[in-house]
Parts: C-alpha cells; sequence; structure tokens
C-alpha cells in the first residue's frame, strides 16, 4: 500500500492509532491488556493500535471511526450505528455504548498521533462510494466480546476491516506498522467473509 496523495480527488486512506493517543488512562489500561495477553500467548509484547478511515468522493469527505458515544446531537457526527460495551445489559447507559461515524467533513481527534500513515488503500470512487454505503450495515456486535465466533473479540478494528472487506478492498495487503497488533481486525474481516460476495473484488 502507498502513502496518501492529498490532491486526489477520490481516495480511501488508513490511519494507525496508538491506543490511547492524547489520553492517560487508556493508554494505561492499554499497556495492561497487551502486557496480560502477551504473557498468556508466550509472545513479546506489541504496541496496540486503533484504526479510522477517511474516504474522499469527488467534493465530499468523509471520517469513520468507531468510538465512545458523547454528548452531543448524534446526526452532527454522522453517526449510522451504535452498539454496546462489554455486556449488552450494560449497553442501555451512554458511557457503556459505542457508536460509529460516518462523519462528512468531519475530524478523527487523534490523528496527530497516527503511525505509519496515511496508508492509501484505494483512489477507486465506486470503491470508495461502496464503503460509505455499506458502513450503516455494520455488524453491532458488543465490543470486547466475541459473540459473533470469530475467534478474538470484536473492537474498532473490527468495524474497519469488515466494511474494507465487504466493500472487496484487499485488506491481505494491508500491513500494521513494526511490532503493531490490532485487535479485532481479524474478527471483522471473518465476520464479512461469511456475508454475500463483495460487490468489487479489485483496488487500485
Amino acid at each position: 500500500m502507498d502513502e496518501a496523495h492529498p490532491n486526489d480527488r477520490s481516495a480511501v486512506d488508513l490511519y494507525w492509532i496508538p491506543l490511547g493517543a492524547g489520553g492517560r488512562s487508556v493508554r494505561f489500561n492499554g499497556k495492561v491488556y497487551e502486557a496480560v495477553a502477551a504473557w498468556r500467548a508466550g509472545r513479546p509484547r506489541c504496541d496496540i493500535f486503533h484504526t479510522a478511515l477517511t474516504v474522499r468522493v469527488r467534493d465530499a469527505r468523509f471520517t469513520i471511526e468507531m468510538t465512545p458515544i458523547p454528548s452531543g446531537k448524534p446526526r452532527e457526527r454522522g453517526v449510522v450505528a451504535e452498539g454496546a460495551v462489554g455486556t449488552r445489559w450494560a449497553g442501555r447507559f451512554r458511557m457503556f455504548r459505542y457508536e460509529v461515524r460516518r462523519w462528512r467533513e468531519g475530524v478523527v481527534p487523534d490523528i496527530g498521533f497516527a503511525v505509519a500513515s496515511p496508508v492509501r488503500l484505494t483512489e477507486d470512487e465506486a470503491l470508495a462510494r461502496e464503503i460509505l454505503e455499506l458502513l450503516p450495515t455494520v455488524p453491532t456486535a458488543v465490543w470486547g466480546r466475541d459473540e459473533l465466533g470469530a475467534g478474538e473479540m470484536w473492537s474498532c478494528n473490527s468495524i474497519i476491516s469488515w466494511v474494507l472487506t465487504r466493500a472487496g478492498a484487499d485488506v491481505e495487503a494491508i500491513r500494521l506498522p513494526p511490532r503493531g497488533r490490532a485487535p479485532g481486525w481479524d474478527a471483522g474481516i471473518a465476520v464479512a467473509r461469511r456475508s454475500a460476495t463483495p460487490a468489487r473484488l479489485t483496488v487500485a
């Protein structure tokens, strides 16, 4: 995958954002989680990443990301789906829910911390539009659980890998930064491949 070319009219770019960038609490908890996971798996510790996309089609630009739900109006942030965090029961409360954004002219708050990014995935406008159209149909499984039997937890990375796979992007060609890990990425791919054949099968 090539790095982005900002002046292109249509494009899909992926960002690798270190977990907890810009916030001490999430970063500390992430390091503890990874230390335990690495110990259980008998492997070295890795850096954990959260993914986000920017999608440009002609004169519009969108940001795609899963985030906690803040106060304010969801429509202003381009929210297309919501799900529970931890358990479905806890999801009755806003602090235990997540939202999936398809935010026109929106922002990714921690994008300035991204590593080895942006990564240009495609300049094919039809594929970019397919991603935008598919996003509202993404599974809203409980974050942190493996409700869908994919072999790992559902996470923000699952949302991104699911929509890329369903749209027909070449997810096998996407590489993490060195020593990086994106929990939930493989879950999104696995669940997407259970569905119907993607509308498109090639990318730039």
